[in-house]
């Protein structure tokens, strides 16, 4: 199955690529944006969406306007948030009768958690992180989680242990806080793309396995 390419139309006319795969049995539909440093047909977004699609998940990945220009300096939040809500206007036309879930790599779930603390995000049920950015490399602070106290979604937080865009320590209380409302999956040894090395004595596609069933259940449990 390949995916379907899309283009989003943003305001003032911009317009961006996304790619759309559907199994014939999907459950639900992710809505998921790419991180600050690569687009959405990075092996990373490529492995997610296809093994969402063995699990019987719809996946749709776009692009944010800068990656779509080949700039490296992402996109205001305005612009950013702007995309999001394309993306999952798109799929919830393109998927009518599927429940949504949004969330993204890195800056992709940041922003993505951003906008729907200003505005519900229509029809998502629950936002997922693979690996939420709480603050820079070497700059411990919670700062960037101060937003998502105003959603009122689940959440799924799924981090790397040895994540240097998110110290656990920081991480847990954070998510602890939030309530029932939010879940936190933690892989032991995983960096902030989820890698782990090799003395941890597991390879990536174990993990991959890992994250991408705690991600499908997760979904699931929304879903039905």
């Amino acid at each position: 199955m390949t995916a379907q390419r899309l283009k989003l139309t943003l305001e003032k006319g911009t317009s961006v690529s996304a790619l759309l795969l559907r199994p014939d049995n999907a459950r639900a539909c992710f809505v998921f944006a790419h991180g600050a440093g690569a687009g959405m047909s990075h092996p990373f977004m490529e492995t997610v969406a296809t093994g969402l699609r063995d699990r019987g998940f719809a996946t749709l990945r776009y692009q944010f306007p800068y990656m779509e220009k080949g700039s490296k300096r992402p996109d205001a939040p305005a612009v950013a948030h702007a995309a999001v809500r394309a993306a999952v206007a798109e799929a919830a036309r393109l998927c009518p009768r599927l429940p949504l879930i949004a969330g993204g790599k890195s800056f992709g779930g940041r922003m993505t958690s951003q906008a729907q603390a200003i505005a519900p995000l229509p029809g998502v049920r629950g936002l997922a992180f693979l690996g939420f950015p709480l603050h820079p490399p070497g700059k411990p602070s919670t700062e960037r989680a101060a937003h998502l106290s105003d959603i009122k979604i689940p959440m799924l937080f799924l981090q790397g242990t040895r994540d240097d865009f998110a110290e656990m320590t920081l991480l847990e209380p954070v998510v602890k806080g939030l309530g029932g409302l939010a879940s936190l999956h933690v892989v032991q040894e995983g960096d902030h793309s989820l890698h782990v090395p090799a003395r941890s004595g597991r390879k990536d596609r174990e993990v991959m396995n890992e994250v991408l069933d705690t991600l499908s259940a997760w979904i699931g449990g929304l879903a039905a």
